[in-house]
């Protein structure tokens, strides 16, 4: 049975017949049923469908009845930071293989989210992760287990990172810095009492040393015991320069800050051919003038420099903002101590029986903790404690304020002062690194391991992941955003889920509104049309309501 249209040859009329075909002997006859001229042309194509369907009506049932729309996964985020991750080749470097990808998804999921692995595994229950990387199930066990597969497989990893990055032509310059991130926990293996930068006292703690290019992209990250001393993390930085990324005599400046490079690091550094800048301490600078190298007129010059005669340069140069900041400090120092002194005169006053040696004691501990005892005296006078400031002593002490020397050993002709001044100025690029990757986005701190595979196998993926943030961060540069804020508006974006009679069939990717589309194009990154149908369920194995305590 069949609809049979046909026009008059002037246009003017169509007829409709609703006939069927029949054999008569070896002839096909046709049989008119009825006449649906009168038909609309929705009815015809109604009847039509209809007749094409009509072994299988089940079809044509309402959609409504078969067909339903569901929110599926966040896809924005995850999508956007896997496509920057593929231009930087981070996932050609960890490989195509399951403990590739998982790593892949560490350094996703820090990027986006951070935490621990437990968080990490209830993250990709939420978003797009297994669709995206091709990863089956997986919980929180096999994300430690690839903890201790990064750190085994570290150096493999950052060689082909650096390969990547420096294909054509070696660095010529190296910044290498280090911090120390504190401990919660007493276990870690890697856990020690040393020299606090994050002003936690009484805490344990890691030292990590991070070597990166002349442009500040981290090329190597190295966890040491937390008592290490900074000069103590150069050699390895420099066999690593010199071994596995292939730095030649004469071809390398390696930079450090004052307390990195010292007499003992220096000659590492010109043993492996290596020129070097970094800053001498103030004690050295008193030493310099003490010996006439250097003049306290050359600081008054926007930038100086003076050769020694053992082939070395000093660079100098006096910072008037600190000069201020330090001025500044002093004086709210010194403001500090007469308050102090103040109150403790009128707790002698008001208390007859007080002892005068105690006050006295009590401010003098004050100045030397605020270090102005150097040009601060404490007396008493009739139970009144008087400060007496040595103008001399003062300015001696004020001298240097804003003052730092630089030294190298490159040439002339190699670099001028105002290139070794700015060289050096670069290292701002690795402390902004440890800033980013400790506190700002990253959140290396909580460190939620024991092991020291698995310490270092974390701070690999924190400088994995510093490596996208900072790509994206120059993306959106013209946006009024943080890189936090821009991937959870993309995280808003959910694939649509289509299910049919409760079988999901097809994960399509929506239309995103128009801030979405501007950080995507910003980003370049174009969003896949759909998602294949999750057939796995990522979970952990731990659930927190057993260990819930209940209140």
């Amino acid at each position: 049975m069949h609809v049979d249209t046909c026009k008059s040859k002037d246009g003017r009329y169509t007829r409709h017949l609703l006939r069927e075909s029949y054999r008569e002997g070896k002839k096909v006859k046709h049989r008119t049923i009825a006449n649906l001229s009168a038909c609309s042309n929705r009815e015809i194509e109604a009847i039509k469908l209809a007749l094409r369907h009509k072994d299988n009506l089940e079809d044509l049932r309402p959609v409504s009845e078969s067909v339903s729309l569901h929110q599926g996964l966040s896809v924005g985020a995850v999508a956007v930071v896997h496509a920057i991750a593929r231009e930087l080749g981070i996932p050609d470097a960890l490989g195509h293989t399951r403990d590739g990808k998982l790593a892949l998804w560490q350094v996703i999921a820090r990027v986006i989210a951070q935490g621990s692995r437990l968080s990490a595994v209830r993250l990709a229950g939420n978003h797009a992760a297994c669709e995206i990387l091709g990863l089956g199930a997986f919980n929180e066990d096999d994300l430690y287990a690839n903890l201790d597969w990064l750190a085994e497989k570290q150096p493999a990893i950052e060689d082909r990172l650096f390969r990547r990055l420096h294909a054509d032509e070696k660095p010529g310059l190296y910044l290498y810095d280090v911090t120390s991130s504190y401990l919660e926990g007493t276990q870690n293996e890697l856990a020690a009492f040393g020299y606090n930068r994050d002003g936690k006292d009484g805490k344990l703690q890691i030292v990590i040393g991070l070597l990166c290019n002349a442009v500040g992209e981290p090329l190597s990250i190295e966890v040491f015991v937390g008592n290490t001393s900074d000069p103590a993390t150069v050699a390895s930085q420099i066999t690593k320069a010199a071994g596995r990324f292939g730095a030649g005599p004469g071809d390398v400046t390696f930079v450090g800050d004052r307390g990195m490079l010292k007499s003992r690091q220096v000659e590492d550094v010109t043993q492996h051919g290596f020129h070097y800048i970094t800053a001498i301490t103030k004690p050295q600078i008193r030493t310099l003038l003490d010996q006439g190298v250097i003049q306290m007129s050359l600081f008054d010059q926007e930038l100086a420099e003076v050769t020694a005669d053992i082939g070395l340069r000093y660079i100098i140069r006096r910072n008037p903002e600190r000069v201020a900041a330090m001025q500044s400090s002093r004086d709210d120092k010194l403001v500090s101590l007469r308050k102090l002194a103040d109150k403790q005169t009128a707790y002698l006053a008001e208390h007859p029986r007080a002892h005068v040696e105690a006050a006295i004691r009590t401010v003098k501990q004050k100045c030397e903790k605020l270090k102005l005892s150097g040009w601060v005296s404490v007396a008493a006078t009739d139970r009144q404690i008087k400060l007496t400031i040595e103008q001399s002593a003062l300015a001696e002490a004020a001298k240097l304020d804003g003052c730092y020397v630089l030294k190298t050993d490159l040439p002339c002709a190699a670099a001028d002062k105002h290139t070794i001044h700015g060289r050096y100025k670069d290292l701002a690029l690795v402390e902004q690194a440890f800033r980013t990757s400790k506190t700002v986005e990253l959140e290396m701190r909580p460190i939620n391991v024991r092991l020291q595979s698995r310490t270092r196998g974390h701070a690999l993926v924190v400088m994995l992941a510093y490596r996208i943030a900072r790509q994206l961060a120059r993306r959106w540069a013209s946006l009024d955003l943080t890189v936090q804020e821009g991937l959870n508006q993309l995280a808003a974006l959910c694939a649509t889920e289509l299910r049919i009679d409760g079988i999901p069939r097809c994960n399509k990717v929506p239309e995103p509104r128009d801030g979405v589309r501007q950080l995507l194009e910003l980003a370049g990154v174009t969003l896949p049309a759909a998602l294949p149908v999750r057939t796995e369920v990522v979970a952990t194995r731990k659930k927190l309501p057993e260990r819930r305590k209940s209140r």
